[in-house]
């Protein structure tokens, strides 16, 4: 059974591969998940598994935050989208924010719209309160 944090603000981010580690926080009424390393093939199942556990015990509308990843390739991209489905499946407000070279990634596949892509964390609270 996965480790729900209750830590806020996020003090240390949880080890879910060897290249990725994650967390979240409640933030103005929204879950808030901050990873940092690479978002890729070896990484995508332990993301979207963290991911799910956690939305499924918590009801508030999700910031995926992706501001300290290094990499994200095409799998990585295929993790967002399953999250993204989910949410929109159960009306769910969701908005990821990423760093140049992930919302490059993000655009180049056309999918800024579909992951409601803001520019910083500041903006994607805001969007989700509104």
């Amino acid at each position: 059974m996965p480790e729900v944090l209750e830590a806020n603000p996020i003090t240390e981010l949880q080890r879910l591969t060897v290249s990725l580690r994650g967390g979240f926080e409640k933030r103005s009424s929204s879950l808030v998940f901050h990873f940092t390393g690479q978002l890729d093939a070896y990484s995508e199942k332990q993301f979207n598994n963290y991911v799910e556990d956690v939305l499924q015990a918590n009801p508030y509308p999700v910031v995926i935050d992706l501001s300290n990843i290094d990499f994200i390739d095409s799998s990585g991209l295929g993790a967002l989208v399953q999250i993204a489905k989910k949410c929109n499946r159960a009306k769910r407000s969701f908005v990821v924010v990423g760093n140049a070279r992930v919302v490059q990634t993000i655009k180049l596949v056309r999918l800024e719209d579909f992951l409601h892509l803001a520019p910083d964390l500041t903006t994607a609270l805001t969007k989700l309160a509104a």
